[in-house]
C-alpha cells in the first residue's frame, strides 16, 4: 500500500522511533508499504517515520539513481546501527519528506552498518561509500527525528521551512500531491524558459 510521505515541518518527522522487538507478519507489512512509497515517489531510500510510522526501519534502494533498467534491489535494515564512519563527503541531498530542496550536507565518506533484514536475520554493511553510504547515514537520521535540512544553517533551514508550508497550503488547496505540485511547476519553468530563448 503506498502512503503519503509525511512533508517537513510535521512534529512526527522529529520523534525518535522505537526499536523493533520482534520481526513478525506486521513488520513485514511495513517493509513492503515502505518498498511501494517509495518506489511510488521515485525515492531511493525511505524511514518508517516518512509515512507516520514510529518503528527503526529504513528500506533503500539505489537502483533507481545508479541504473534505472536494472530490476529493484532492495535493501530492507530493522534496528540499525551505525557502527562508525571514516573520512568525509559533501553530497548535494534531497528527501521526500522535503520535496523539491536539495542541499548540500557533510557526511562521512564510508560509514558501517549492523541491523536485521527483512527475515529478521543480523546483517552487516561495512565501508558503505557513495550514494549507499550516503543514504544509510540520512535514512539512518530519520530514526532519530533528525532530517538533511537540520545539518544546514538557520538561515537556509529557516528558508526551506516557510516554503514547505507553502507547498502544503498548496496540496491543500489543489488536492493535489507534492509530486504534482512541483512536475508541474517544473514544466511551467521549462515552458518559461523556451519562451525566452524564443525571444533572443
Amino acid at each position: 500500500m503506498v502512503h503519503d510521505v509525511l512533508i517537513w515541518p510535521d512534529p512526527r518527522l522529529k520523534a525518535k522511533a522505537k526499536p523493533v522487538s520482534a520481526v513478525d507478519a506486521a513488520v513485514r507489512k511495513i517493509i513492503d508499504d515502505l518498498l511501494e512509497t517509495m518506489y511510488a515517489q521515485d525515492g531511493v531510500g525511505l524511514a518508517a517515520p516518512q509515512i507516520g510510522v514510529s518503528q527503526r526501519i529504513v528500506v533503500i534502494d539505489r537502483r533507481p539513481q545508479v541504473d534505472p533498467d536494472k530490476p529493484q534491489q532492495p535493501i530492507v535494515l530493522i534496528n540499525p546501527v551505525l557502527m562508525g564512519g571514516k573520512g568525509e563527503a559533501i553530497w548535494n541531498e534531497g528527501c521526500l519528506s522535503v520535496p523539491g530542496e536539495f542541499e548540500d550536507v557533510q557526511r562521512f565518506e564510508t560509514i558501517t552498518v549492523r541491523a536485521l533484514n527483512r527475515e529478521g536475520q543480523p546483517f552487516e554493511i561495512t565501508d558503505a561509500s557513495g550514494l549507499l553510504g550516503i543514504a544509510l547515514q540520512h535514512e539512518t537520521d530519520h530514526l532519530d527525528g533528525t532530517l538533511f535540512v537540520d545539518h544546514l544553517s538557520t538561515l537556509k533551514r529557516e528558508l526551506i521551512r516557510r516554503r514547505m508550508k507553502r507547498l502544503k497550503a498548496e496540496m491543500l488547496a489543489e488536492g493535489k500531491s507534492a509530486k504534482e505540485i512541483i512536475e508541474e511547476r517544473e514544466e511551467g519553468e521549462e515552458a518559461e524558459s523556451n519562451r525566452a530563448e524564443g525571444a533572443l
